[in-house]
């Protein structure tokens, strides 16, 4: 393998930019030729394609966002788009792939190789952190402080106001952020599309709370819960407790967004270089990722079908430090 191509794909998360570095000095590093895909799938469709080199991933590792752009792409899910993106590749000489994304960019990596061959190595770039085969993805260890640094500011005016303040959080289909946000937060109610967590419970909890003297609260909501969002459930509850005060806050993309932590930086940089030398060890539709601090490598199929399931001990901690 003479040369690889690099690029980012889904919704962005801090530390893409790190992990780009990482490839890209890497592949250097060992005598390879890297470019640069930009938007994604859709990029290599249309052959939004440039040769890379070692200052051109200079000063971008303490950036948010991602140098090589992101986008979704409906054109790759047919097999005409994805001829077209073979066929652009093959003009550039590309032999293998690097994809920093989640669940959706590998599914078209996997179906990719399947059709035309082209080997991928993942990079689980995604806030979220709900992808199997590591324990933590690059981005998410950033949302949750950006997260919790709100929460903490929200935390003031709650207790000044004695308000009940419903807290949205990203996640999706996954309360990993929701519950390092609860705990580090101080709420004292989390809901999670893991568990089921009713309005009769939020209630409960809510009215136990005033008869020991509390006069705020903070309720951690993850995007995905099954009672719905945020604003669905804090209307449901205002209903059933007229005399609340409530209010709620979204925090929305502003997680996504800001310059990575350390940790971050760290993780993606490991995981950037576990890429490239993946692909020259002749590894194929693999997903790099850290398990009990050790490097491992999981296929795609796994990463994509087996569910990353949150230890119920972190709810039970929210309980019972919510006393």
């Amino acid at each position: 393998m003479k040369r690889i191509g690099v690029f980012t794909s889904g919704g962005d998360a801090p530390g893409m930019n790190a992990c780009i570095r990482a490839i890209v000095r890497t592949a250097v590093y060992n005598g390879l030729e890297v470019y640069g895909i930009r938007r994604g799938y859709n990029g290599m469709i249309k052959g939004d394609i440039f040769k890379m080199e070692s200052l051109t991933v200079s000063n971008i590792i303490q950036k948010g966002g991602t140098i090589l752009k992101s986008a979704r792409s409906k054109e790759f899910t047919t097999k005409e788009g994805r001829q077209a993106a073979y066929e652009q590749l093959k003009a550039h000489g590309i032999e293998g792939l690097v994809a920093i994304g989640g669940d959706g960019t590998f599914t078209g990596a996997n179906i990719f190789y399947e059709e035309f061959g082209i080997p991928t190595i993942g990079a689980p770039g995604t806030i979220d952190n709900d992808l199997y085969g590591t324990d933590y993805t690059i981005g998410y260890d950033t949302a949750v402080n950006t997260a919790l640094d709100a929460i903490d500011k929200i935390r003031d005016t709650a207790d000044s106001h004695e308000r009940v303040f419903f807290v949205e959080v990203m996640g999706r289909d996954s309360g990993y952020i929701a519950i390092p946000c609860a705990i580090g937060g101080g709420a004292e109610i989390v809901m999670i599309p893991e568990t089921d967590t009713s309005i009769d419970y939020v209630i409960d909890q809510l009215r136990a709370g005033w008869r020991r003297s509390k006069t705020s609260f903070i309720v951690i909501v993850a995007e995905g819960d099954e009672e719905g969002s945020a604003t669905e459930i804090a209307a449901k509850v205002s209903q059933q407790i007229p005399d609340m005060d409530a209010r709620v806050t979204i925090l929305g993309h502003v997680q996504r967004g800001g310059a990575p932590s350390a940790a971050d930086r760290m993780l993606a940089s490991q995981l950037g270089i576990a890429c490239v030398e993946g692909l020259l060890e002749g590894r194929t539709n693999e997903m790099a990722g850290i398990i009990n601090r050790e490097l491992v490598y999981t296929p795609f199929i796994e990463t994509i079908t087996k569910q990353k399931l949150i230890n119920p001990n972190f709810t039970k901690m929210v309980d019972i430090l919510s006393v």
